[in-house]
């Protein structure tokens, strides 16, 4: 086995983390020998023991609320993470601590293999965290946006959509209220946490509105099937969950650690895994 040494996910807060878990068998399946933990950091305490961790780890990934506030911290930016100012993993090595991003990875791989095309109008309900992601990789895929928020987040999605016009200047990006949706589109995307586990009989839209939808995808991957996707089911339109979109930015990772490539046909397999090892624990709570 190839010796290398821990790996870590940040975060806050983190409670029960499928990352260990997807990260531990992808070490397994490449023949590395690493041990993977979750750390719960909170804001106040970022500047003291982010520098400890990069000083030892061999990688980390990144979660809210810390994707930019990490940037500071580190020697560079690669690739997405430079155009989006968004890190969700860092490498360490001899080039020093450089910050990437794997979610958008994530997210075109997931959607490829849910059989969805990002194009046309897009629904993208919510504006931080991960939302900026979707936000960018639509508009440089030609996709007219709508940005469903709350109204307290109006401001937020305002100056998201200001970053995605420095981008691509022409994206047509229009902002309402998550009361206020109306007309069809192609692709629905929830960004938000509502209908997340404990509170799995929660919709981030009302029920009328997916009438009108041809595809859906929930970055929630706890529970596998959400509300949302089951309403979305039922009213005819392509479903797919966040766990794909997890085990994929994953994978992207270790490919940025240490140059892993992965089977298509295992990272199915670990995607099943991972729902029902999601399960086992809950159901266990």
């Amino acid at each position: 086995m190839l010796q290398i040494s821990n790996f870590y996910v940040i975060g806050h807060p983190l409670g029960h983390s499928m990352s260990p878990f997807i990260h531990k068998r992808l070490f397994t399946i490449r023949g590395v020998d690493a041990d993977y933990s979750a750390i719960d950091i909170p804001p106040e305490r970022l500047e003291t023991d982010l520098p400890v961790l990069l000083r030892e780890a061999g990688g980390i990934n990144v979660t809210i609320p810390h994707k930019q506030a990490v940037i500071p911290y580190l020697d560079g930016l690669r690739g997405r993470a430079e155009l989006y100012r968004s890190v969700n993993t860092i490498k360490t090595g001899p080039e020093g601590c450089l910050g990437y991003n794997t979610d958008a990875d994530g997210f075109l791989l997931a959607l490829r293999d849910g059989d969805i095309t990002l194009k046309g109008r897009v629904l993208l309900l919510g504006c931080g965290g991960v939302g900026r992601t979707f936000a960018c990789e639509a508009a440089l895929s030609g996709c007219k946006i709508v940005n469903a928020v709350r109204e307290s987040d109006l401001k937020q999605a305002d100056e998201l959509r200001a970053y995605v016009h420095t981008l691509s200047p022409k994206t047509d990006y229009d902002i309402t209220t998550l009361d206020e949706i109306g007309g069809e589109f192609d692709l629905l995307i929830n960004a938000t946490p509502v209908g997340m586990y404990p509170d799995c009989d929660a919709m981030p839209v009302k029920a009328p509105v997916l009438r009108n939808i041809a595809a859906v995808f929930d970055a929630v991957y706890n529970p596998a099937e959400t509300l949302l996707l089951k309403s979305a089911r039922a009213n005819g339109a392509k479903a797919l969950g966040g766990m794909p979109m997890l085990v994929w930015q994953a994978v992207a990772a270790h490919r940025i650690w240490f140059g892993a490539d992965f089977d298509r046909k295992a990272v199915a397999q670990l995607i099943k895994d991972a729902s029902v090892e999601m399960q086992r624990h809950f159901s266990e709570q």
